[in-house]
């Protein structure tokens, strides 16, 4: 909500019921005149309700409009459907990791979401707390060419917040990130006051690179496309089955191409 205060807003919260979670206590207490299902639902719809109420409460903001949805859908499904009925721009997920002891990057919701969803998404690590926008960072590694419509988000943010970004160069065995003009003259073009840093990532834990160069530079967002053997592909492939030592603990927003 703090996050676009000033922008006017229509917000669609969704929560999705899938079969597996309907467990032999939930039948005990459905009437006789009712189903397990409209039970479910009708209590997800309140509990949404409920969440509106209050934050309409601390924010007070008429600019926003709130919407609650209930759907019975496979999870990554569900999000396609309200996405393209509601012509969403962006999603916004919440996500924790795993559960028990293994901390892996991106929960397996995110993931599933990450991989399937052709519209921006904004990953909130659980427990982060709004900071105004000031710097993000943005990851580079020049195998294709962007366009202007797979950073619109990315622009309205910077235009929004007056926030300064710096694209992150990345370089590793499998990636030439200094030698590409074509891309480095959109993303001049595009973002002419972005600063530039060229990080050597050979024989070094991505995450971790990526990870301590953002907090050591007191960073508030990061920034990755989502392309065919882009980074984040391969972040998103190896280590979610990885114990790491940490990940990333700001906010995450994944750019889509809206032709791939």
């Amino acid at each position: 909500m703090a996050l676009l205060k000033d922008q006017p807003c229509k917000f669609y919260f969704l929560n999705v019921q899938k079969a597996s979670s309907f467990l032999s206590d939930d039948m005990m207490v459905v009437s006789s005149s009712a189903t397990v299902y409209k039970t479910l639902v009708d209590a997800a719809k309140t509990s949404i309700e409920n969440i509106i109420v209050k934050l309409k409460q601390k924010f007070k903001n008429e600019e926003h409009q709130f919407f609650s949805i209930v759907d019975y859908d496979n999870f990554t499904d569900a999000i396609q459907q309200c996405v393209v009925k509601h012509h969403i721009d962006l999603i916004v997920m919440g996500t924790k990791g795993a559960s028990g002891l293994q901390k892996v990057l991106f929960g397996s919701n995110t993931v599933r979401v990450i991989n399937r969803c052709t519209t921006p998404l904004l990953a909130i690590p659980s427990g982060c707390k709004y900071q105004k926008l000031k710097k993000i960072a943005f990851t580079a590694n020049h195998i294709e060419l962007y366009t202007t419509k797979t950073l619109a988000t990315l622009s309205n943010i910077l235009k929004s917040y007056q926030a300064k970004l710096t694209i992150l160069h990345l370089a590793d065995s499998n990636t030439i990130a200094h030698k590409r003009a074509d891309n480095m003259t959109f993303l001049e073009t595009h973002f002419p006051d972005a600063a530039h840093e060229y990080i050597d990532v050979v024989d070094k834990d991505i995450v971790d690179t990526i990870s301590t160069y953002m907090k050591d530079q007191n960073f508030n967002m990061l920034a990755m496309v989502k392309k065919p053997h882009s980074f984040l592909e391969r972040l998103v492939h190896s280590y979610t089955e990885e114990k790491i030592a940490y990940g990333f603990d700001l906010p995450f927003l994944v750019l889509t191409n809206p032709e791939s």
